[in-house]
């Protein structure tokens, strides 16, 4: 991206941190950076460790992304954090995603890990894993950059996921390695996976592995494109370290007739956005997604 393109997107995204909440559904939110704060906290134990874990993320990014055009006015594309470039040319700290005036600001300092520089320093937020907004408390962004985390950004681990030829393992693939090296990477907030959106180069990072998934599609379109599988509830052992039962609001609406992540499978966004199936986001030129990646 062009600096003026970064700093369109960057002043995107301020525009949703100041803009006032469109649900009214949110107790606690301020505005509607808190809202999708919220519904990644909700979903939490739910969205990951699962069958729909790639294709709900897929969907969330895209919100994202029209919540900045309809309500901030934003033209440009949604970037992505090309990972595998900055583990192989710079030092983490040297990325360009830092930069204190066209990226998101560099590293935590301190006791406190807050962010010290950039656009989003002085970013307040109140979401936490309890949602309880009586305990709310304000909170900055924070970030603990760890270069050996970026490692498995790594081509070998990139090229495993690629060579697995059924999504159903794919999937388990994709969320090991390359989804956790920009979390672990980054830190700070973005090293809880359940509260990590709270940090905008969540939407980033995701839009990135978003891209190496529809690379494994585009191996072999004709049948991955409908290639679905795997468990729609999570392990029991990340609902206890979540500490929360997964809302029975959320399994009655999901659309799966079993355990299954079929292409039936709803995606549910806490009505930021127009709820979806599986189905209509498999294909990223649909007109629900309408992009490509280059």
């Amino acid at each position: 991206m062009s600096q003026t393109e970064r700093t369109a997107f960057l002043d995107a995204e301020k525009c949703l941190m100041n803009h006032e909440p469109i649900t009214g559904e949110i107790p606690g939110a301020r505005n509607v950076w808190d809202e999708l704060h919220y519904t990644h906290i909700y979903l939490g134990n739910y969205i990951h460790y699962v069958g729909h874990f790639l294709p709900f993320h897929r969907y969330f990014v895209r919100s994202h992304e029209i919540l900045l055009q309809q309500l901030c006015g934003y033209e440009g594309a949604h970037p992505y954090w090309d990972e595998l470039y900055d583990l192989t040319n710079a030092p983490l700290n040297e990325s360009s995603i830092f930069d204190p005036v066209y990226g998101f600001g560099g590293n935590g300092a301190g006791d406190s890990a807050c962010i010290q520089d950039g656009p989003f320093k002085d970013l307040k937020l109140y979401m936490d894993t309890g949602l309880n907004p009586d305990t709310y408390e304000e909170y900055c962004l924070t970030r603990a950059l760890k270069q050996s985390d970026l490692e498995t950004a790594a081509q070998e681990y990139i090229d495993e996921c690629l060579a697995i030829n059924n999504y159903t393992s794919a999937w388990e693939c994709y969320n090991g390695n390359p989804h956790g090296a920009g979390h672990g990477a980054v830190g700070g907030l973005m090293g809880d996976p359940i509260a990590s959106n709270g940090d905008p180069t969540f939407y980033l990072h995701h839009a990135y592995l978003d891209k190496l998934w529809w690379e494994w599609q585009q191996e072999d379109p004709t049948n991955r494109l409908k290639d679905i599988g795997g468990p729609n509830t999570p392990p029991d052992w990340l609902i206890e370290q979540v500490g929360r039962n997964i809302s029975s609001d959320i399994l009655n609406y999901n659309g799966d007739e079993g355990n299954t992540t079929t292409s039936k499978h709803v995606i549910w966004t806490n009505n930021l956005t127009l709820n979806v199936t599986i189905a209509q986001i498999m294909d990223i030129s649909s007109d629900t997604i309408c992009a490509k990646y280059i």
